[in-house]
């Protein structure tokens, strides 16, 4: 059987995206064969891409989130069935039309998930569920700042910041954006393009700090960030968007007893009982409406480039999924 694919020779910029006809071979007795119907667009794809992530192999096949409907089943696979609708994400490989798995890394869907909705979200929504549970265990009574508001993950954390009751301050880069993170939830936004957030945070909070630091950007934020914690705070990094965070002097947090936590998506849905529990609560998130996905565009997988190149600008304003 032969799949369409996108394939990168080399990292660097979106010319190395390339389409081609790729065999997939037979199916191990573990795994299972998904053909996709949407695969979802998310930065760790453009890093993965331009060099900031190093890939093991190379050449290889580019994307890290699917869905679709299982098409094949190996000999041992006792999880799923043939039409199953399924989900993945953190596998590389994603920009496929057929895609083998093991069937650990697989997540079944419940019959009312859109798999279009699926595919932009998964990633995202695994995300949003560790960082409100496990990186800071949010609260009602807690203030929290989102950077990237309007983001994939950033929409999602609102709603879900907002179900929970916390008080919640989104910086965005633009007044479209501004308005998509208020009606996600932002009690106060941020353009950080004109304002300091961080003496701007301070205003907001009457001097007292925000409780924990959702930062996705990195480089840019990470540092000024430190400056706007409350005491007792957390500063959250889950991404560098904007470059590497500079190293930082650990005392700088002491005299408030303040921390720093990261995050990894790939710890948490390690083993595979815990990533279809976090699944199912995110999942039945949306199907209950309490958190809408918001899918900006939809790209051919032929228009791959163009699709990265939007997204690496930053100029989107929700979800990028691609179609077969």
């Amino acid at each position: 059987m032969k799949s369409k694919v996108v394939k990168i020779y080399e990292q660097g910029p979106v010319s190395v995206l390339k389409i081609e006809e790729s065999d997939i071979k037979s199916l191990n007795p573990d795994e299972v064969l998904i053909e996709h119907s949407y695969v979802g667009l998310n930065f760790i794809d453009i890093n993965q891409r331009n060099g900031a992530y190093p890939l093991k192999t190379i050449p290889s096949i580019m994307g890290m989130e699917g869905a679709g409907i299982i098409v094949e089943i190996g000999s041992n696979v006792d999880k799923f069935n043939v039409g199953d609708k399924v989900t993945h994400c953190m596998n590389l490989g994603s920009y496929s039309k057929f895609m083998k798995l093991k069937q650990d890394r697989v997540i079944k869907l419940k019959k009312e998930v859109d798999l279009k909705i699926a595919a932009a979200s998964t990633l995202q929504g695994l995300t949003s569920q560790y960082l409100v549970n496990d990186s800071f265990n949010l609260k009602q009574q807690h203030t929290v700042l989102i950077h990237a508001a309007a983001g994939g993950v950033g929409q999602i954390l609102c709603q879900w910041a907002k179900k929970i009751g916390a008080k919640i301050i989104g910086t965005v880069s633009t007044k479209d954006k501004e308005d998509i993170a208020k009606k996600n939830g932002c009690s106060y936004t941020i353009n950080y393009t004109e304002e300091d957030f961080a003496k701007t945070v301070r205003l907001i909070t009457n001097d007292n700090g925000v409780d924990v630091i959702y930062d996705s950007v990195g480089k840019d934020t990470f540092l000024k960030g430190i400056t706007c914690l409350a005491p007792k705070g957390r500063i959250v990094s889950f991404g560098v968007s904007s470059g590497p965070i500079e190293p930082i002097n650990i005392n700088t947090l002491r005299s408030f007893s303040g921390s720093i936590a990261t995050g990894g998506l790939n710890t948490y849905i390690k083993d595979s009982n815990e990533m279809q529990k976090n699944a199912d609560i995110f999942f039945d998130m949306i199907i209950n409406n309490d958190i809408k996905i918001n899918i900006d565009k939809t790209f051919h997988i032929d228009d791959i480039q163009e699709a990265q190149s939007m997204l690496e600008k930053r100029l989107t304003k929700g979800s990028i999924v691609l179609e077969f």
